[in-house]
């Protein structure tokens, strides 16, 4: 039992890396958290490329303190290099999800015809920042600036800005209001506007 306690230490400590860049990538990403399992095989493929980036570092270090002598590379200096290339490695991978560059060039390429993004719904509301029409029950339409909106089109709420009710071609703008939340189950269709 103690022998099974040891490896269990040992190996959560080699897939820590993997589960916190997986965490700040879910963090700072609209993607939705998969499974346990497939959040555990996230964890080994970061912790793959963590363990790599470490092991190129140490190489590097040492070939410098061959030259000049800084510290003594431990356990703990895995550990340390480990959780700071796992947030690195996470907050990297985010900032591609989060802007589409690397599959807009595999899309150039003909590779893909996938983006980066969650849903085609995150995609637009990113690609599209402009004033809104939410057309929602009963015909009624409502305009506005799109302060905030869910990243899930099954959940969550649309904050609106300078909004105001379309009637027929006339606008009523909602006076002494700054921002108006709307379910995103009340909105039937949006409407992006022309930039002007």
């Amino acid at each position: 039992m103690e022998t099974f306690a040891k490896d269990f230490v040992t190996l959560l400590q080699y897939l820590l890396p993997g589960f916190v860049a997986a965490w700040v990538f879910y963090n700072f990403t609209s993607f939705p958290k998969p499974s346990q399992f497939e959040r555990v095989i996230q964890a080994l493929i970061f912790t793959i490329f963590v363990q790599v980036f470490v092991y190129l570092i140490k190489v590097l270090l040492f070939f410098i303190g061959s030259k000049w002598s800084l510290f003594n590379w431990n356990l703990q200096s895995d550990l340390i290099w480990s959780i700071i290339l796992a947030i690195l490695l996470g907050i990297i991978f985010s900032y591609y999800a989060n802007n589409d560059k690397v599959h807009k060039k595999l899309r150039d390429w003909g590779i893909t015809r996938e983006t980066s993004y969650p849903s085609e719904w995150f995609g637009m509301f990113l690609e599209n920042v402009t004033y809104v029409v939410l057309h929602l029950d009963g015909e009624r339409r409502l305009y506005g600036w799109p302060k905030e909106w869910p990243s899930d089109p099954e959940k969550g709420h649309f904050v609106l800005e300078q909004a105001s009710w379309l009637s027929d071609e006339k606008q009523i703008p909602l006076t002494g209001v700054s921002s108006i939340m709307v379910d995103v189950k009340d909105v039937k269709m949006v409407e992006f506007m022309e930039k002007i």
